[in-house]
């Protein structure tokens, strides 16, 4: 239930190593669906009229916050490689290829900006973040998996048992305190969320970057 690293010494991260949104295991769904409440309702919480979502994927994640609203007037998504992205993305969403280190849009473009499950692939997590606040204007919205119960799960459920449960192209290990230690270098952390097995964290940027 990961993104899939592309180039693990730059971060890039594009597609899942298990299609979560898709599966028909019921334990896997039941988490995604406390996922997805828990992204959706942080989601409501920040009324954006403008939202970014960085490391995409395939693109579900936005085309369900599209579909649960409220829209916003703009919505963009990013990756560094698009050739993963769903067919039936809507096309109102924009897309553009672009890494989490240089994101090409100025200071403050954005009311909210998504990063989930990115910033475990990163080899430099600190450098990623510190751009999703650069430009984001009122809220940045990030999860991770919760370590170690993320490696326990896998392993109970018979996968990468050689690697004692880290999900290929995991670089970063992410307890609940150590994201949040990471996230307040750069947000006020307004909340948190925790649906097994995440850390969801919604912050406001630091006053240094507006």
């Amino acid at each position: 239930m990961s993104q899939r690293p592309v180039d693990a010494d730059a971060g890039n991260v594009v597609g899942n190593v298990y299609d979560k949104y898709s599966t028909a295991n019921p334990i896997a769904r039941h988490l995604m669906r406390g996922f997805l409440g828990a992204v959706t309702e942080l989601y409501r919480m920040t009324e954006p009229r403008s939202v970014l979502e960085v490391g995409c994927g395939e693109g579900e994640l936005a085309a369900h916050l599209w579909q649960q609203g409220p829209r916003p007037d703009r919505f963009e998504i990013c990756d560094v490689d698009l050739d993963q992205l769903a067919p039936d993305v809507p096309a109102a969403i924009e897309r553009r290829e672009a890494s989490i280190y240089a994101l090409p849009w100025p200071d403050d473009a954005f009311d909210l900006v998504l990063c989930c499950e990115v910033l475990e692939h990163l080899q430099d997590p600190a450098r990623g973040l510190a751009e999703l606040a650069r430009v984001a204007r009122r809220h940045v919205l990030i999860s991770t998996p919760w370590e170690p119960v993320w490696r326990a799960l896998n392993l109970a459920r018979g996968h990468y048992i050689h690697d004692l449960g880290n999900t290929p192209g995991h670089v970063q290990h992410f307890s609940r305190a150590s994201l949040t230690r990471l996230a307040r270098t750069q947000l006020r952390l307004l909340a948190q969320r925790t649906p097994l097995p995440w850390t969801m964290l919604l912050g406001a940027p630091l006053d240094e970057h507006g």
